[in-house]
């Protein structure tokens, strides 16, 4: 957060002044301001120095400060970071490999995680890379309960790729 300038800090020539209540006082020099704060036992505190002439407002910086820090927090707490895990699958993957790893990644969807799903090809297999497209496909097609294709399976060079993401909550 960017501290604001309050008090003796503030030495323009004019300023507009906010109050307390959010009443218009007018424009008038800061140190007039500052005077008119310290009546109230407050702090004056420049609120939008871009303005012409800059805007200062009379309040309690300490509560100000305290309530854009809770402010910040409640965002941050709000906030849901997404994951990304990578399941890496072979051209020569058995069914029963296939499987257990298509509910390890319905698992990684049902948790709100996005997944990676890739395929390596090594030798012999690079002749023939619709086998690895066709073994996405299939393994999409396991996961479909959980999650949905995010990104199609592609090839790059020697791998294959495909995302797939949670599917919305209702």
């Amino acid at each position: 957060m960017k501290e604001s300038l309050k008090n003796e800090q503030i030495v323009l020539p004019e300023v507009r002044l906010i109050g307390a209540n959010n009443e218009q006082l007018g424009l008038m020099s800061s140190a007039k301001a500052l005077e008119v704060a310290k009546q109230h036992d407050l702090d004056l505190v420049l609120i939008a120095p871009e303005a012409k002439p800059p805007v200062c407002r009379i309040m309690d910086y300490g509560k100000y400060r305290f309530d854009e820090l809770k402010k910040l927090k409640d965002q941050k707490k709000n906030q849901k970071v997404q994951k990304v895990q990578e399941m890496r699958l072979s051209m020569t993957i058995s069914d029963h490999d296939l499987d257990y790893k298509a509910k390890q990644v319905c698992k990684f969807l049902t948790d709100g995680s996005k997944v990676k799903v890739s395929i390596l090809m090594r030798g012999r297999i690079q002749v023939r890379p619709q086998l690895g497209v066709d073994i996405m496909n299939k393994f999409a097609e396991m996961c479909k309960s959980a999650g949905s294709i995010e990104k199609p399976a592609q090839i790059n060079g020697r791998n294959i790729f495909m995302f797939l993401a949670p599917l919305a909550k209702k």
